[in-house]
């Protein structure tokens, strides 16, 4: 363990944002110098709070099983590559977790009983940034081929994780991408304020060069390359397509001009937020913005909302606002829904809570210019309006951030046959094989919408079942079965 004491003397302390009336300014992570810059004086203090567990829940809060105790020793003893090493040997992708994953670790953190939990999240950052910084990540290609060829069709996380894993066993792997570039929502969901697109690039490149080969631009399901041509190409195929039919609001008014989804929304502040031309693009400047879903989406659509200039910002939630503290009902180790505030949050903007709309309001050129809102309750296991709370909020442009439905059935998903579950994802056994022999899935598109640490998981846990089809075993880690619940998020 770290200092045996250091939970007894030193409280938790976390990195400090850069100010708000400076990073509005500008598209940069709200960290000063990046995140793992800022943490690197505190990291070695925070680490030692780390307790000698007898069972330490931080494993199970994670679903990538990280090896959370030992990495924290290691930077408390300052042996940051050995650190590195232990980081990665449970998670490809530590850069993206420390960014963006709420965490769940933190909140089974046995310190968490009756303390400030470990800075976990906090830790796992500081060590990848180092690590990236002191040449210790480096390409691990194959020393042999397997002469097995295998597809993964989406370059999200669970697409990454599944694509490295497999060139790492040896096969040839090529990932389909239908974007103009590789990461899906990593890159275009994903605004450069929470994590700049050079953490991605850089981890591309160390993939390119052990062999993962990336083909963008392909919409696989059209053209000539159908479901059945993909199976007759390649010895096995990894779906990881996501989930990305989004959830929409059919209340009168949704056909009017200036309402939109956040995946319409987003990746095109994405594309100008480095430097592209995006034609015709969606713009909140001097707009009245109404944002509709009171998530890490929401909050994502708030900050570059901001950024653009918005005249004022509304985020409607249609739960009650939560508590500060656990409720009675979500006790340690349960990843407990509390009232939190992002970057974006501290950045302006107004969140109403436990409201529903009614009805999208527009003017005689066919533009929305209002929003119907009534307040709601949540009793007998459903939501009632209160009557006499009707009002209007003024609303020139209207973002859904309510989440996803499931994968886009259409096309490939229809064309390979593969079952699907009730709730419309792709079915799975504990192998991660669909109903068709040879097509696996994994992350969202199979267990529905998700974390960005259950992705990386699954892509992991699915490249070491399609390496045991192929070859008839593997040595590749297998975090977790499909069919497992979280016990947190």
């Amino acid at each position: 363990m770290a200092d045996p004491k250091g939970f007894l003397k030193n409280d938790r302390e976390v990195a400090t944002r850069r100010p708000v009336d400076e990073r509005v300014r500008d598209w940069d992570e709200v960290y000063p110098d990046g995140i793992g810059r800022a943490l690197l004086p505190i990291i070695n203090t925070q680490a030692s709070r780390c307790m000698d567990c007898g069972i330490p829940f931080c494993h199970q809060g994670c679903p990538l099983g990280n090896i959370i105790p030992e990495w924290n020793d290691l930077v408390w003893r300052d042996d940051w590559e050995g650190a590195s090493e232990r980081l990665h040997a449970t998670n490809n992708f530590p850069e993206f977790t420390g960014r963006l994953c709420p965490a769940p670790c933190e909140t089974a953190c046995v310190l968490g009983i009756n303390q400030n939990p470990v800075t976990i999240k906090n830790v796992e950052v500081s060590i990848i940034d180092k690590a990236w910084e002191s040449g210790f990540v480096r390409p691990q290609a194959p020393e042999w081929l397997s002469g097995r060829t295998v597809a993964v069709v989406g370059s999200g996380p669970a697409g990454l994780a599944a694509a490295q894993q497999l060139t790492r066993a040896g096969h040839t792997v090529a990932v389909y991408e239908r974007a103009d570039k590789v990461g899906g929502l990593l890159r275009y969901g994903i605004p450069e304020f929470k994590m700049e697109k050079k953490h991605l690039d850089r981890r591309l490149a160390q993939m390119k060069r052990e062999g993962t080969v990336f083909r963008t631009g392909v919409e696989v399901g059209e053209g000539n390359l159908t479901g059945e041509r993909l199976r007759e190409r390649y010895d096995a195929v990894v779906l990881a397509i996501g989930a990305t039919q989004a959830r929409d609001l059919p209340v009168p008014g949704r056909e009017l001009a200036g309402i939109h989804q956040a995946m319409e929304f987003l990746p095109q502040a994405n594309r100008a937020a480095v430097g592209e031309q995006v034609e015709g693009q969606i713009m909140a400047t001097d707009k009245h913005v109404v944002i509709i879903g009171g998530g890490d989406t929401g909050a994502d659509c708030l900050g570059t909302s901001i950024r653009h200039g918005a005249a004022s910002i509304t985020q409607l939630e249609i739960m009650p606002q939560p508590t500060e503290s656990r409720p009675d009902g979500q006790p340690w180790p349960t990843y407990p829904m509390i009232f939190r505030v992002s970057s974006a949050h501290e950045e302006g903007g107004e969140r109403v809570y436990a409201v529903s709309t009614q009805e999208f309001l527009g003017d005689d050129a066919g533009n929305v210019r209002a929003l119907r809102i009534v307040d709601v309750v949540f009793e007998d296991g459903k939501l009632t309006e209160i009557e006499g709370s009707e009002r209007e909020i003024p609303a020139d442009l209207v973002l859904f951030a309510m989440g996803f439905t499931g994968p886009e059935q259409p096309g490939l998903v229809e064309q390979l046959g593969v079952d699907l579950d009730e709730r419309g994802n792709v079915a799975r056994d504990n192998d991660y094989m669909t109903s068709v022999s040879g097509v696996f899935s994994a992350g969202d598109c199979g267990r529905g919408q998700s974390l960005i640490v259950w992705a990386i998981a699954e892509g992991r846990a699915a490249a070491a079942a399609v390496d045991t089809f192929l070859t008839g075993s593997t040595a590749l880690p297998a975090p977790i079965p499909p069919t497992a619940r979280p016990l947190v998020v």
